[in-house]
C-alpha cells in the first residue's frame, strides 16, 4: 500500500463512524443546549393537548448515573467508563467488514451517543435528560443513539446467528 492510498483506506473504514457520531452527538448537545437555556431546572413542558399531555413531556433533569437512574453519584466512574468504551469500539470499529453494514452503523450509533453524555460529564458534571415518556426514566438524544446502536447489534447478531 503506498502511502497516497493509506488515507482513503482510513476513511473507507471510519467515515461511518465519523459522520454518525459526529451527528449524533451534535444533535445530542444541539438539544440539551436548548433545554438548559429555556427550561429551567426541574420544570415540563408540554404544549400538546391530552391525552399526549400527560404522557409525554419535555423536562430538565440532570443525571449522575447511568441509564435509567441507576448508580446515581457515579459520575466520575462512568465518565472512565465511557472513555475506555469508546476507545474499545473505535478499536472494534476497524475490525469490522465494511459489508457489516448494521454492526457499523450500531457501533456508531454506540459511540456518537457515548460521546454525547461523556461531554455533559466533563462539562456540567452529570447528563443532562429531558424527554419524559410515561413512567420511563427520564432520557436524551444520545440514549436513543445508544438504544438504537444496541438493537442494531443484536439484529447483526442474530442475522449471523441465521446464516
Amino acid at each position: 500500500m503506498t502511502s497516497s492510498s493509506a488515507p482513503t483506506h482510513w476513511w473507507a473504514h471510519y467515515r461511518l463512524l465519523v459522520g454518525v457520531s459526529l451527528g449524533v452527538v451534535l444533535l445530542d448537545q444541539w438539544t440539551k443546549a436548548l433545554v438548559r437555556a429555556y427550561l429551567p431546572f426541574g420544570q415540563v413542558w408540554a404544549p400538546w393537548p391530552e391525552p399526549w399531555r400527560s404522557w409525554v413531556r419535555i423536562v430538565h433533569w440532570r443525571n449522575t448515573g447511568s441509564a435509567f437512574g441507576l448508580y446515581q453519584g457515579a459520575n466520575d466512574l462512568l465518565l472512565g467508563l465511557a472513555v475506555v468504551v469508546v476507545l474499545f469500539v473505535v478499536w472494534h470499529f476497524r475490525q469490522t467488514a465494511l459489508e457489516a453494514r448494521c454492526l457499523r452503523w450500531g457501533l456508531a450509533l454506540q459511540v456518537g451517543g457515548a460521546l454525547g453524555n461523556l461531554w455533559d460529564r466533563l462539562t456540567q458534571g452529570s447528563v443532562t435528560d429531558f424527554i419524559a415518556v410515561g413512567r420511563f426514566p427520564v432520557f436524551n438524544v444520545a440514549d436513543i443513539a445508544i438504544t438504537l446502536g444496541v438493537l442494531c447489534l443484536l439484529l447483526s447478531t442474530l442475522a449471523e446467528e441465521g446464516s
